[in-house]
């Protein structure tokens, strides 16, 4: 199976209802893909799975890496993009402060003079 409906799901049941194959069922109220039945819409007149496809909230049903370093590396890049971030936020922050800190000791030195 590469797709799996994650937490994000709010419970639409449009992928149950778009499924080539039936292979989207109910437990309770959350659905659930069967693996046996999932084919990822291969083999049918659909090009991308339908139920990322119609999925209103676009997280709602995700591929699963089938592949170690695939999973390492979807985890890995969110991350780096995460500290890349904060490193542009400190770096704004530092060179905010310090402008202010300059001119604050400019006003004091004409203050003495």
């Amino acid at each position: 199976m590469a797709y799996q409906i994650t937490s994000e799901c709010i419970s639409c049941n449009l992928c149950q209802s778009v499924c080539p194959t039936g292979a989207i069922k109910m437990d309770g109220d959350r659905p659930w893909i069967d693996p046996e039945l999932c084919t990822n819409c291969v083999g049918t007149i659909h090009t991308v799975p339908q139920c990322k496809a119609g999925c209103p909230t676009s997280n709602g049903c995700v591929k699963v890496p089938s592949d170690y370093w695939e999973k390492w590396f979807n985890t890995y890049y969110p991350l780096v993009a995460k500290l890349t971030k904060k490193q542009d936020y400190w770096e704004t922050w530092f060179n905010f402060y310090s402008q202010r800190f300059s001119d604050q000791l400019q006003k004091r030195q004409h203050q003495v003079a």
